[in-house]
């Protein structure tokens, strides 16, 4: 039987902990509106982890210039991009944009589209569904 993890467990300390807020940041702004939604699950997340406004507000500040941390250990990888995905699906669609941030991610932690894919539609359940051919920016 798999052992289980959370998040309080992979992220144990705060370098860690604010890395992959930055990354759940990242990805909330990528379409250019926080949704309802996303701030609670932003919120949520962020008191999961005991984090401060006073530590996350550099983030916030700087978001123009940060881009994805992606973290060394496997099953941390793994954690964050279940978390990113299901912030995707917060409100209710999968914009291009955010879906392109996750895809990034899951390529340079090594998945391919189709794991990224698999993921989406595990946690979307009978939501909303992945459009296989997402835009291409150009």
């Amino acid at each position: 039987m798999q052992a289980q993890h959370n998040l309080e467990d992979v992220l144990n300390t705060e370098q860690k902990k604010l890395a992959f807020y930055q990354n759940l940041i990242l990805l909330a702004a990528a379409d250019g509106q926080l949704d309802q939604n996303e701030s609670a699950f932003l919120l949520q997340i962020g008191q999961r982890l005991g984090l401060t406004s006073e530590q996350v507000q550099p983030i916030a500040d700087n978001l123009g210039v940060l881009s994805f941390i992606v973290p060394a250990d496997g099953l941390q990888r793994t954690l964050e991009l279940q978390t990113l995905v299901q912030m995707m699906l917060q409100d209710g669609q999968i914009d291009p944009r955010e879906y392109g941030l996750c895809m990034e991610y899951a390529n340079r932690i090594g998945y391919s589209k189709e794991i990224l894919d698999d993921m989406v539609n595990q946690l979307a359940g009978a939501g909303p569904v992945v459009n296989r051919n997402p835009p291409t920016v150009s």
